[in-house]
C-alpha cells in the first residue's frame, strides 16, 4: 500500500534510524499493518552482539512506534505538519530475539485519542510469532516548540 518513498513523505527518520520498508495494510482511524526485512547490514549488529547478532528491543518499539505515527498522520490532517513525541511504552514484553535475515510485520491498532493523546496497541511478529508488543501513547507538537 505504501512503499519506502511514500513512507518517506510521512515520517522525518532517514537511515539508519528509518525502521519501517512498507505499509501492507491501512485503515485510517483505527489500524495499520507494516513491516521490516532486518538485515545483517543494519548498524547495529556491529555492537549487539558480535558473534551473536540480535536486533534490541528498544528498536523494535521504535519501528511500532513509527508505524503507529504513520497510522496517525494518515487518519488526522491537522498533525501532519507537526513532529511526534512518544509520551509513554507501557506494558512492553519481548517474547523472542529478532534475528538478521527475520521479516517483521507490526500490527498497531488505534485504542484512544483524548486531549492530544493517542494511544495505540502494537505488536510485531516474525513468520507469525509473536516476539514484542506494547501499549504506546504519542502527541504531536509544532516542530519548532
Amino acid at each position: 500500500m505504501l512503499g519506502i518513498n511514500e513512507i518517506m513523505k510521512i515520517l522525518p527518520h532517514r537511515y539508519p534510524f528509518l525502521m519501517v520498508d512498507k505499509i501492507v495494510e491501512l485503515e485510517v482511524g483505527k489500524k495499520i499493518v507494516g513491516t521490516k526485512n532486518v538485515t545483517i547490514n543494519e548498524p547495529f549488529f556491529q555492537g549487539h552482539f558480535p558473534g551473536h547478532p540480535v536486533m534490541p528491543g528498544v528498536l523494535v518499539i521504535e519501528a511500532m512506534a513509527q508505524v503507529s505515527a504513520i497510522l496517525a498522520y494518515s487518519s488526522d490532517e491537522s498533525i501532519r505538519s507537526k513532529i511526534t513525541y512518544f509520551t509513554g511504552i507501557d506494558n512492553a514484553r519481548f517474547r523472542k530475539p529478532v534475528l538478521p535475515g527475520d521479516q517483521l510485520r507490526f500490527e498497531v491498532n488505534v485504542t484512544g485519542c483524548k486531549r492530544g493523546i493517542w494511544f495505540f496497541t502494537a505488536k510485531a511478529f516474525v513468520a507469525g510469532l509473536l516476539v514484542t508488543e506494547a501499549e504506546l501513547k504519542a502527541t504531536f507538537a509544532d516542530k519548532n516548540s
